[in-house]
């Protein structure tokens, strides 16, 4: 006989709905620390591209390329900052699984439309002795490229 333990949520079901709500979409942190390193570099961008497919973070006209800031948990990524959640794992296998399942569709399209795709993810910016300014040189070495496809990951 096999018994799940599953460890209870300490809030009840209606707060925890309201403290997911609060968490952002946009202007994330580390969306934010990607458009001030690129900012500083000089690039001139526009943001959450409203007319384009998936409305990508940080949208680069001149260069034709979108980049997108990914956080790790949101998307599913495979990286230590990633874990499934205990509590209703078949509610979230289900919506990480959509979410990634809409990236791979908005970045096939965008790149359909002839759009340079960057994925910046969120472990590539965060913890202790993360160099942010060589993903920003790799950001900008890429926007310099013919590459259609760019990741930052750790």
């Amino acid at each position: 006989m096999v018994i799940a333990l599953l460890m209870a949520d300490i809030v009840d079901r209606a707060t925890r709905s309201r403290m997911m709500s609060g968490i952002r979409g946009g202007n994330t942190r580390p969306e934010m620390l990607v458009r001030r390193l690129l900012h500083r570099q000089g690039f001139r961008f526009r943001i959450h591209g409203s007319g384009l497919i998936g409305k990508p973070d940080i949208v680069l006209s001149r260069y034709h390329a979108v980049v997108f800031v990914h956080g790790c948990f949101w998307h599913g990524h495979d990286c230590p900052l990633f874990k499934w959640p205990r509590t209703r794992p078949e509610f979230w296998r289900d919506k990480i699984g959509l979410n990634q399942k809409r990236d791979n569709q908005v970045r096939d399209a965008l790149m359909s439309d002839g759009w340079r795709v960057g994925i910046v993810w969120e472990c590539a910016l965060r913890g202790a002795g993360k160099d942010i300014y060589g993903v920003a040189q790799d950001i900008a070495d890429w926007l310099y490229s013919d590459a259609r496809l760019f990741e930052a990951r750790r």
